[in-house]
C-alpha cells in the first residue's frame, strides 16, 4: 500500500451528513440540508407507501382503472341491470300487446270467452257447503275504507255518476248506418251485437273517432273491421260487401269505413252486424246509441 492510498471511509447509517449545492459558475452555496442515512430510508418508504396506497385508491373508486388492461368499465354492471330492466319492461308490454291483440280477433271472430281462464274463475260457481261457514259482517277495517273512499270521492265529477250516462253525454256518436234494426242485442243467446238492415247503396261510418286494428276477412263474419277508440271502446262492423279503410288507419267520427253487403257464413241476409265493446265487455249499443228505426 502506497503512501499517496488513503483508506476509503465508508457511509454510516447513524452518522448525519451535510449535502450541499452550489453555483457551478461563482461556487456560491445555494442551499444545504443535513440528513442521515436512516431518515433518508423513513422518508423513501413512506413516498413508496403512500404511492402504493394513491394507486390503490386510484384503480379501485375513480374510472381510470378503465385503462389498466383486465378491468371493465365502472358502469357496465348498472347498464345490464338498466337494461335487464328495460327488456322485462319490454317483454310485459308486448305480451299485453299480444293478448289485447288476441282478445280483438276473438271479439270480432266471435269466439266464445267461456274457456276464459279469467271468466271460468269469476264464474265458477261455489258449494253450498262452503257458504254455510262465511259470515257477512263488516269488519272495522271496512267501514274505515268505506269511509276514506266516501271522503275522497263525495266531490268528485265523475266518482258517482253512471258511466252509460257519462259516455253519452261526453261522446258523440254516430249512427255506424241508416237502417231498421232487425236484431236486438241478447246476451243469453250469444248475440252481441245488432243487426242493421238498409239499402245496398249504404255506407258504413264509424261511431268515434279511432284507430282502425283490424280490417279482414273472416269466414263467418265475412269483411270485418274493428276500430279501437278512446276510454277503451271498441266498435265491430261485420257482414260488409267491402271495406275502405286499412289496419293502422285513423278515422273520424262519421267517416265510411265500409260498404253495406252480406258476406260471411253466418249472414242471412244483406245486413250490419254491429258490436260494441267497453272496457272488454259487450254492450247494448242501443243504450248508447240512438237509433231511430227498429222493429
Amino acid at each position: 500500500m502506497s503512501s499517496n492510498d488513503t483508506p476509503r471511509k465508508r457511509l454510516h447509517w447513524r452518522h448525519r451528513y451535510r449535502m450541499v449545492i452550489y453555483n457551478a459558475d461563482t461556487y456560491e452555496e445555494l442551499s444545504h440540508f443535513k440528513f442521515s442515512i436512516i431518515n433518508f430510508l423513513t422518508i423513501l418508504a413512506t413516498i413508496i407507501v403512500l404511492f402504493i396506497v394513491l394507486t390503490g385508491y386510484l384503480i379501485a373508486f375513480t374510472p381510470l382503472r378503465e385503462y389498466i388492461p383486465g378491468y371493465t368499465d365502472v358502469t357496465l354492471y348498472q347498464r345490464l341491470y338498466d337494461l335487464e330492466q328495460r327488456a322485462d319492461s319490454m317483454e310485459i308490454a308486448c305480451l299485453q300487446k299480444d293478448t289485447y291483440i288476441d282478445n280483438i280477433r276473438r271479439i270480432v271472430a266471435g269466439d266464445s270467452f267461456e274457456n276464459d281462464s279469467l271468466v271460468a274463475v269469476s264464474t265458477r260457481a261455489i258449494p253450498q257447503s262452503e257458504l254455510k261457514d262465511i259470515e257477512f259482517k263488516k269488519s272495522e277495517q271496512d267501514s274505515v275504507l268505506r269511509a276514506a273512499f266516501e271522503q275522497e270521492t263525495q266531490y268528485s265529477l265523475y266518482g258517482n255518476i253512471d258511466m252509460k250516462r257519462h259516455l253519452s253525454e261526453v261522446k258523440n256518436f254516430f249512427v255506424p248506418l241508416d237502417g231498421i234494426i232487425t236484431s236486438h242485442f241478447n246476451r243469453n243467446e250469444n248475440h252481441l251485437g245488432i243487426d242493421i238492415v238498409a239499402n245496398n247503396d249504404e255506407i258504413i261510418k264509424s261511431i268515434l273517432d279511432g284507430t282502425v286494428v283490424y280490417a279482414d276477412w273472416s269466414i263467418t263474419g265475412g269483411y270485418v273491421i274493428g276500430i279501437q277508440h278512446s276510454e277503451n271502446i271498441f266498435s265491430v262492423y261485420k257482414h260488409n260487401s267491402s271495406l275502405l279503410k286499412k289496419e293502422g288507419n285513423f278515422v273520424r267520427a262519421g267517416e265510411a269505413i265500409a260498404y253495406f253487403g252480406e258476406t260471411g257464413e253466418l249472414s242471412t241476409g244483406p245486413h250490419l252486424h254491429f258490436e260494441l265493446w267497453i272496457n272488454g265487455t259487450a254492450v247494448n249499443p242501443e243504450e248508447y246509441i240512438t237509433f231511430e228505426k227498429k222493429i
